[in-house]
C-alpha cells in the first residue's frame, strides 16, 4: 500500500494512473484510482488539475451505461479527491472527469476500472429468502437496511432485500453497539469495548455515506463522564441525546439491605457536539427505590432502559425492560407525564399484554409501536397503539404475533415500512422478517450476527449517493 498524493491510501491492484490528459484542454495533469479508506465499495478518484477547477466525476457500470451516477464536486483547487459510492463487487466500470474553469466545462475521455470482491470475511453476512416475492413491497424493495456486528472489529452495514451489502463501515478495536441514520444523511453510532456489556459503551462516533468522521466523543471529553447505553440520537438542535448508567447510594436497611447499597437505574442526557451538558434527568428524579419491594433483587439493574425517542410534541418516550413499562418524559421539566405497562397510569386494552419492550417510537400513523419481546409467554410480537393522553387510555392498533420458532426475548426492533408491511429484527434468533398486519411473513434474511435492530432507510432518504 502507499499513501498518494492526496493522502489516501491506493492499492496497486486496483490502480490506475493517467497523465497529462491533453484532451480536457490541458487542465487534468493526472488521474490516480483506488480504494477510499480501504474500503472495497467506496472507489477514490484523485484527480490532479494544472490550475484552480472544480472538479466532478460521472461513472456508471459497464452492465447498465444508462445509470449515470455522480460524485460530489471538488470546487476551486488542484487536489480533487472524488468518492464513488454504490460500487458493486467484481464490477467493471467506465467514468470520466467533468472540470469547470471561469464557467468553461469541459469532459475527459472515458477511462474504466473493475472493482474488487468483498473480503472473504464480509462474504455470505446475508441470505435472503423471499417467501412471497409477488407481495413484497415497492417501498421495500427501493430502500435499505441498516444493522450492525456488535463484537470489534465493528460492522455498520447497509444492505438491500435481496442481502446485498451496499455500504459498510468497520471500526477496529471498537464494536458498534447501537446506531441511527439521521436526517443529515449519517450514521450516528454508539460504540464500546468487547468487555462492556451488550447495548453499553463509552464513545459516540458519526460518519458520513462518504465513510468520512464527521464527530468522534469519547467518554472523558468535557462532560462526556458517565457510561451510556441502548440509545444515541440527534434532537432538531443537532444536538446529542442518549440514555446514561446511573449509580445512587443508598440506606436500604429498612428492606434489609446494607447502609451504603448501591442502585443502578437509567437517566438521559443531552450534550452539545463539544460535550458540553446541555440537560439532564434520572429515574431517581421521579421515583423512589424503597417503594419497590423486590429492590434488593434488583438494585443491580433496576429498571434497565432499552430504547428512547420522541413523541410528536418534543418530549421523551423511553422503554425499560425489567419493570415492563414505557414512559412519557416531559423534556423540559422532567416530570412523567403517562406511563404505560405493569401498574402503568395509562388504561390498557384488554388485548394489550406486553411483557418487554425495546424500539419504542411514534410511527408515520402518530401511533405509539414498539416490539414485544413476549418473554412470559414465550412469542414475541408487535403492538401499535392509538393514545388518548387527555383521558390516560389507549386503544389497539395493530397486534403482531411472529411465529414462536423467532421467539426472541432480549433486544429486537419493529418498524413500519408502509401501511402494510412492518421489517421486525429478531436479534438473538439472527434473524429479519418482514410480516404484513396479520402476521404473515413475507420475506426472510438470515444474518451471521446478531443486530441490536434494524433500521429501514427509505430510498429518497439515500439520494444522490445510494441507489437502491
Amino acid at each position: 500500500m502507499k499513501k498518494n498524493v492526496f493522502g489516501y491510501i491506493t492499492l496497486f491492484s486496483l490502480i490506475a494512473i493517467f497523465v497529462g490528459c491533453s484532451n480536457n484542454g490541458g487542465i487534468i495533469k493526472e488521474i490516480h484510482v483506488g480504494l477510499h479508506n480501504d474500503n472495497q465499495l467506496k472507489i477514490q478518484v484523485d484527480v490532479l488539475t494544472v490550475e484552480n477547477a472544480d472538479a466532478y466525476a460521472e461513472y456508471w457500470s459497464a452492465n447498465d451505461s444508462t445509470n449515470v451516477m455522480q460524485s460530489d464536486t471538488v470546487k476551486n483547487t488542484l487536489q480533487h479527491p472524488l468518492v464513488l459510492l454504490n460500487i458493486a463487487p467484481k464490477t467493471d466500470y467506465a467514468y470520466r472527469i467533468i472540470t469547470l474553469e471561469n464557467g468553461v466545462k469541459k469532459t475527459s475521455q472515458t477511462y474504466t476500472f473493475k472493482s474488487h470482491d468483498l473480503p472473504v470475511w464480509l462474504q455470505d453476512q446475508f441470505k435472503a429468502i423471499n417467501t412471497y416475492p409477488q407481495l413484497i413491497p415497492a417501498d421495500f424493495k427501493s430502500g435499505l437496511m441498516l444493522v450492525n456486528k456488535n463484537y470489534a472489529p465493528g460492522l455498520a452495514f447497509l444492505m438491500d432485500y435481496k442481502g446485498q451489502i451496499r455500504w459498510y463501515h468497520m471500526i477496529d478495536g471498537m464494536s458498534y453497539k447501537v446506531l441511527h441514520f439521521t436526517k443529515q444523511q449519517t450514521i450516528l453510532a454508539l460504540l464500546g469495548r468487547n468487555d462492556e456489556p451488550t447495548s453499553y459503551g463509552s464513545q459516540i462516533l458519526e460518519v458520513n455515506l462518504l465513510g468520512d468522521t464527521v464527530l468522534n466523543l469519547k467518554k472523558g471529553q468535557g462532560d462526556f463522564k458517565k457510561q451510556i447505553h441502548h440509545e444515541i440520537l440527534k434532537n432538531d438542535k443537532g444536538q446529542l441525546v442518549t440514555i446514561t448508567v446511573e449509580k445512587k447510594i443508598m440506606d436500604l436497611t429498612s428492606v434489609g439491605g446494607g447502609k451504603t447499597d448501591t442502585v443502578n437505574s437509567d437517566g438521559i442526557m443531552v450534550m452539545d457536539k463539544n460535550a458540553k451538558l446541555i440537560w439532564k434527568w434520572s429515574v431517581f428524579d421521579v421515583t423512589d427505590p424503597l417503594k419497590d419491594p423486590n429492590i434488593l433483587k434488583t438494585k443491580k439493574d433496576w429498571t434497565h432502559a432499552n430504547s428512547l425517542n420522541y413523541d410528536t410534541d418534543g418530549n421523551y418516550i423511553i422503554s425499560f425492560y425489567n419493570t415492563g413499562q414505557i414512559w412519557k418524559v416531559d423534556a423540559v421539566t422532567g416530570k412523567v407525564i403517562w406511563k404505560l405497562g405493569k401498574g402503568g397510569t395509562i388504561a390498557m386494552p384488554a388485548d394489550c399484554n406486553f411483557d418487554q419492550s425495546h424500539a419504542v417510537h411514534i410511527n408515520k400513523n402518530g401511533n405509539l409501536m414498539f416490539f414485544d419481546n413476549g418473554v412470559a409467554k414465550k412469542q414475541s410480537g408487535v403492538f401499535t397503539l392509538k393514545l388518548n393522553e387527555a383521558q390516560q387510555t389507549a386503544k389497539l392498533d395493530m397486534h403482531i404475533l411472529l411465529p414462536k420458532e423467532v421467539f426472541n426475548g432480549r433486544m429486537g426492533s419493529a418498524y413500519m415500512i408502509n401501511d402494510t408491511s412492518i421489517l421486525v429484527c429478531c436479534s438473538k434468533r439472527h434473524i429479519l422478517v418482514l410480516s404484513d398486519r396479520k402476521g404473515t411473513l413475507l420475506w426472510t434474511m438470515e444474518t451471521a450476527m446478531p443486530s441490536y435492530r434494524a433500521e429501514f432507510v427509505k430510498g429518497d432518504q439515500l439520494t444522490p449517493y445510494l441507489k437502491p
